[in-house]
């Protein structure tokens, strides 16, 4: 696993938490949104893992909803918890942000 997939594999459940915090999204169009981002690595098989079980923790809750081209699609929105765990998700990269930046940047001058 490269060193890129690990640093992503600790932030993605969080990014995921804040993009579904924006707008109800279903798992497709979840993976449209990471890759707008700049996230293009990461695929839709590890998107829908996630997404199941951010839903057995009652972070996320899915609603079946029409689709103008074809099935039905499931969107996902935020619970109550998922509002509490994206919350702690931000005190939490934001704590470790700042410092890794300042470290990085004594390495550029």
């Amino acid at each position: 696993m490269s060193l890129r997939s690990q640093l992503l594999k600790g932030i993605l459940e969080g990014c995921i938490l804040s993009i579904i915090d924006q707008e109800a999204v279903y798992g497709y169009k979840l993976s449209i949104k990471l890759q707008q981002f700049g996230l293009n690595d990461v695929s839709e098989g590890s998107i829908y893992p996630i997404l199941l079980r951010l839903q057995k923790e009652k972070l996320i809750e899915g609603e079946m909803r029409p689709s103008p081209s074809g099935p039905k699609r499931k969107y996902y929105k935020l619970t109550q918890n998922g509002i509490t765990a994206l919350n702690e998700f931000y005190s939490e990269w934001q704590s470790i942000q700042f410092p890794v930046e300042k470290i990085i940047q004594r390495r550029s001058k």
